[in-house]
């Protein structure tokens, strides 16, 4: 059995420092790795990475993540990401790594992606060239993402994003903003492979559970939406919320 933590959009600043610690020194005790599904930082600056750096560093459990469309904000998200693998933390971005734990391989891949919405209500390649942009940079990061999990070689395979891959994780949310949300895109890249579980964050109003059409369970893990400093998941056990934990 492997546990994994995850929690999203934290939004770490210097006001910050100190709220998600007193949780996160358990971590070893009740999960074996730590997910985190974007939005780390509040405005995407250097100064609020290395925040996030202590606040989620040296936890004794490997800690991956991706970024979130606000660590794009201040256009500095090469160097954000430089301060948090200086921290030992794991950015992954249309790529993917494999842990070794408990005597199994856990592997992860990982990509922001972006909005585009889901199918009956979905944009289209079609048209001005701006529209065109806003769906290939989705069809780019889905096909990053898909190649990513279609390539482990693992026992358990997890895939994390800070964009939704399935509309029923945005169940709260309302519905003119679902385009900007995520994208069906995201679950037919989840689909590709034989995923275990789709973690993401970003819709702070949303619901937590929802599966993708080819049946893989997603959880919506924005701190918003679980309201703690992290949930636990099970992977290869029956049950992927069994280890569900209150901290």
């Amino acid at each position: 059995m492997i546990r994994i933590a995850a929690v999203g959009d934290v939004h770490v600043d210097k006001d910050v420092l100190g709220r998600y610690r007193p949780a996160l020194e358990q971590l070893p005790g009740v999960a074996d790795a730590l997910l985190i599904a974007g939005d780390l930082t509040r405005h995407g600056t250097v100064e609020e990475a290395k925040c996030m750096a202590i606040e989620f560093g040296e936890l004794g459990v490997p800690v991956v993540v991706v970024l979130g469309n606000h660590d794009h904000q201040s256009d500095q998200q090469d160097a954000l990401s430089d301060v948090l693998r200086d921290a030992g933390m794991t950015v992954l971005e249309g790529d993917a790594t494999v842990l070794e734990i408990n005597g199994h391989r856990l592997g992860i891949a990982g990509a922001k992606g972006f909005g585009g919405g889901f199918a009956g209500a979905c944009a289209s390649s079609f048209g001005e060239r701006e529209m065109k942009n806003f769906v290939g940079t989705t069809e780019a990061i889905a096909e990053r993402l898909g190649a990513a999990l279609r390539g482990l070689d693992c026992d358990a395979l997890v895939a994390l994003t800070h964009y939704a891959p399935v509309p029923e994780t945005l169940v709260g949310e309302p519905l003119e903003i679902y385009p900007f949300l995520g994208s069906y895109l995201l679950g037919q890249a989840i689909d590709s492979a034989p995923t275990a579980l789709a973690l993401h964050g970003h819709a702070h109003h949303g619901s937590e559970r929802g599966r993708t059409p080819g049946g893989v369970p997603v959880r919506n893990v924005a701190h918003p939406v679980i309201k703690q400093a992290y949930n636990v998941y099970q992977l290869l056990s029956e049950d992927v919320d069994a280890g569900l934990a209150t901290v």
